[in-house]
């Protein structure tokens, strides 16, 4: 948890919308654009990072372009004292994009992908396979209008 004094303030949200719209660019551009320092650059990038604001500087991939481009939703339903044996389970099938425990109808909801509407039952029988695993309810996304972000999250946190 975070308190106020943790929130980040405009410099670092301008460098967190910077990063995000060019994510190859370095702290020596960062800091002439955003025209400060390398140095506050520098350890504005390992405050955030050390804070757990900024995760990574991966490359975002998109699974319909590596030829999955069926996306659903599992809702799972998994038997008492079975939650660390499902997550492995689920970790070692690569069509498992993430994976939330939840409250509500189910306790794990976990998005998926497949190659077409026939492979996504494939999918789904080897995510249901596990004996810990007592019923499923999927739902196929149709469209993905609007795609995940944080930079309106970003704006508000910083205060612009």
């Amino acid at each position: 948890m975070h308190s106020l004094n943790d929130t980040i303030d405009t410099l670092d949200g301008k460098l967190i919308r910077l990063l995000t719209d060019e994510p190859r660019i370095g702290v020596l551009e960062c800091s002439r654009r955003l025209q400060v320092a390398r140095g506050t650059v520098q350890a504005r990038l390992d405050r955030l990072q050390t804070k757990g604001v900024i995760g990574g500087f991966g490359p975002q991939v998109d699974p319909a372009a590596l030829g999955y481009p069926v996306m659903a939703f599992a809702t799972l339903e998994i038997s008492q004292g079975q939650g660390v044996d499902v997550r492995a389970h689920l970790s070692s099938v690569p069509e498992v994009l993430e994976l939330h425990t939840i409250t509500g109808q189910g306790d794990m909801l976990v998005r998926i992908v497949a190659r077409s509407n026939a492979d996504l039952q494939r999918v789904i029988d080897r995510v249901v396979c596990f004996d810990g695993i007592v019923r499923a309810s999927t739902a196929i996304a149709l469209e993905n209008p609007v795609p995940y972000r944080v930079l309106p999250l970003v704006e508000q946190a910083a205060g612009e």
